[in-house]
């Protein structure tokens, strides 16, 4: 699994408008600098994350950028998604069905079982993940994510998962 450009970048100025505690936000200079960031990619990720909710702006010269909901509220899957998408979906098999028009394994596919689970875990971990829980220092995240991971591998002994 490989993560995007966009994703990284996008979550990462996403925390930074998270953490921000003026009142004005944050303006993309700011989150440019911020990041090491050029503004016109800076831009971009901001127009991506305001068309999708997570952030308003403030036009003017004061303006910024800021939650358009609490941080608690804003669950890390839905931020990748609106970034980048799912590692698999249904269009995965049709995707990359080789030199062929159908994949040869699309009938009676092992593989498509992995991906399945795979994403299938992910999204339940990355759904128990706010902004809130990111919007901290690295060691503050990394205690709060390394109980959600204990929490998910606990409860997934327990269940008997069906794809």
């Amino acid at each position: 699994m490989k993560i995007t450009a966009q994703e990284e970048y996008g979550l990462r100025i996403l925390i930074r408008i998270a953490a921000c505690r003026d009142e004005e936000g944050m303006s993309i200079p700011q989150l440019s600098e911020a990041e090491g960031l050029s503004s016109h990619y800076v831009a971009k990720l901001t127009r991506l994350l305001r068309m999708e909710g997570f952030i308003n702006s403030t036009p003017g010269n004061k303006g910024g950028y800021s939650l358009a909901k609490p941080a608690k509220e804003i669950a890390i899957r839905s931020v990748l998604k609106a970034l980048g998408g799912t590692m698999f979906d249904k269009d995965f098999c049709g995707s990359h069905a080789g030199a062929l028009k159908l994949c040869t394994n699309s009938v009676n596919c092992s593989a498509r079982s992995l991906w399945k689970m795979v994403q299938f875990t992910v999204d339940r971990l990355l759904d128990k993940i706010t902004l809130y829980d990111l919007a901290n220092t690295e060691n503050e995240s990394a205690k709060i994510l390394n109980e959600l991971l204990e929490q998910n591998e606990a409860s997934l002994g327990r269940e008997n998962i069906q794809l």
